[in-house]
């Protein structure tokens, strides 16, 4: 007990995942050095292939990051100045950030106090002439209510386009995240479920005609090399990132598992040590196939911030996604939203923990975490008393 009282637990670990790949991943960079194709190429072709056979699809564009993912999925659709496409407000910045950029409105709705996804049931109130697509963000690793928003999506002809920047290989009705709307966007942030080693994005589609667009799009609208048919910019793949990240790609869905049995490991010790008032676990839908890029828990009681910190000085990792819904960003303040607006979210930003999560999380790993969550919770009890 002594010895696992002063085990540093990181949010994330990425170096013990890379020293189980050392070798094939610095013979995958080498190749790439020595090749001399380190901007696309074939690597990146090759990425592309295999990401759009594993979402279910068939197309797959690379890209520099997951913002850069949104922006060309909104900009394959003509969506600009005088459209609004509607987001939840908590999430992420670069899902109103790509909106923004644009020239078009996001419009936010609120999100469902359980899985803390878009709630589908607010999006029809939402929905003007003026709105052009629905971007429903896959958060933490669990996919949104898709049904719902795909008939109201038929109904006002609207497109939908996915955040899957946490949820690679998440699933609803058996169907992958990528595969649910029209333009599905990934990110390959290095914390990600499949990450790079820097940024890296992707974007997945069945139209052909999109794909060829954002292929055009991401190296400065180019087709044919130096004549611009679209006002592009450059959001081009690395391929020393590519080839890294077509290493990890058959270990990802080991690497999910290994989350969702980490996952079951907390939910375990929540109920073996009685947190189920003080800390309320994440919920998993039916027909959803959770990959956890996050564990994320409720603190009750406004504890929240204090028990932060208290695990950050005892080497513990934590951190809170998102403390600021969107529609109070200082940047988006001329969208005229107010503190009051978005009541679940803005709720919601008050109390979610995301507690570490990785694939080789160590059960003794998840004692310490929650062992000292339970020393600091009941300790602050009996002073209250």
């Amino acid at each position: 007990m002594t010895a696992m009282r002063g085990l540093t637990v990181p949010l994330c670990d990425l170096q013990t995942q890379y020293r189980q790949l050392q070798t094939d991943i610095e013979q995958a960079v080498l190749q790439v050095l020595s090749s001399g194709q380190v901007i696309l190429g074939p690597e990146v072709a090759q990425l592309e292939a295999e990401v759009a056979h594993y979402c279910g699809v068939g197309h797959a564009v690379g890209c520099a990051s997951g913002s850069d993912a949104l922006s060309l999925a909104i900009h394959a659709l003509d969506i600009g100045p005088g459209d609004e496409v509607i987001v939840p407000t908590f999430t992420f910045f670069a899902s109103a950030g790509a909106v923004c950029r644009a020239g078009a409105r996001p419009v936010f709705v609120d999100i469902d106090p359980v899985t803390w996804n878009l709630d589908p049931h607010q999006l029809e109130s939402r929905i003007t002439t003026r709105t052009r697509a629905i971007m429903p963000v896959h958060l933490f690793g669990q996919c949104v209510e898709m049904e719902p928003v795909w008939h109201l999506a038929e109904k006002h002809r609207l497109w939908i386009i996915e955040d899957g920047a946490q949820a690679l290989g998440a699933e609803y009705q058996g169907k992958r995240v990528g595969s649910l709307g029209n333009i599905g966007c990934f990110s390959f942030y290095p914390s990600k479920n499949l990450g790079a080693f820097g940024d890296g994005g992707m974007v997945v589609t069945n139209d052909p005609e999109w794909a060829t667009k954002m292929n055009a799009l991401r190296v400065h609208g180019m087709e044919v090399r130096y004549h611009h048919r679209y006002l592009g910019w450059n959001a081009r793949l690395d391929a020393i990132q590519a080839a890294i990240l077509r290493v990890k790609l058959p270990y990802l869905d080991r690497w999910s598992e290994a989350r969702q049995q980490a996952a079951k490991r907390y939910d375990a010790l929540l109920e073996e040590y009685r947190l189920g008032d003080e800390l309320l676990r994440p919920v998993v839908w039916t027909q959803r196939r959770h990959v956890f890029n996050q564990y994320v828990v409720r603190v009750m009681g406004g504890q929240r911030d204090a028990l932060m910190q208290h695990l950050k000085k005892e080497q513990i990792g934590c951190e809170v996604y998102y403390p600021i819904p969107l529609h109070l960003q200082p940047a988006l303040s001329y969208l005229g939203y107010q503190r009051g607006d978005f009541p679940v979210s803005e709720h919601a930003a008050q109390e979610v923990l995301a507690l570490p999560m990785f694939p080789e999380l160590t059960m003794d790993q998840q004692r310490r975490v929650l062992q000292t969550c339970v020393n600091f919770l009941r300790s602050r009890t009996r002073l209250a008393a």
